[in-house]
């Protein structure tokens, strides 16, 4: 059994930042890509970030040059840093990623619990 555990978000007024961390534990063989998603009330789910296992990263067009995507692959874990943060990036966040894990090193997607982000204007 895999688990993704978030960590970091909270409030903060707008301009500010926050780093939302995810880490990664369980019986996993390797890690492929990871990413983050928000998703507001009334909203579609947005794909906010994702870095692939050699560290590629893609970003929504909202978040481009504001917000990076790291991950520390001897740890298992994902990082959000966000950056000049706007009301509009108000959300839960969620942490996702293509895990091999188990006796089988079958490949499963997870997901995080979930980590609220609030911005004030």
């Amino acid at each position: 059994q895999v688990q993704l555990v978030e960590s970091g978000g909270g409030s903060v007024q707008a301009g500010g930042s926050l780093r939302l961390s995810c880490a990664a534990s369980g019986s996993i063989f390797s890690i492929n890509g990871m990413g983050w998603i928000r998703q507001t009330p009334g909203k579609q789910r947005e794909l906010v970030a994702t870095i692939s296992a050699s560290g590629s990263t893609n970003y929504a067009d909202s978040v481009k040059g504001r917000f990076t995507i790291s991950r520390d692959n001897a740890k298992n874990t994902v990082y959000l840093q966000m950056n000049s943060l706007k009301p509009e990036d108000t959300a839960v966040y969620y942490c996702n990623a293509d895990v091999r894990a188990g006796e089988n090193r079958y490949l499963n997607n997870y997901w995080g619990q979930g980590t609220q982000v609030t911005v004030s204007s």
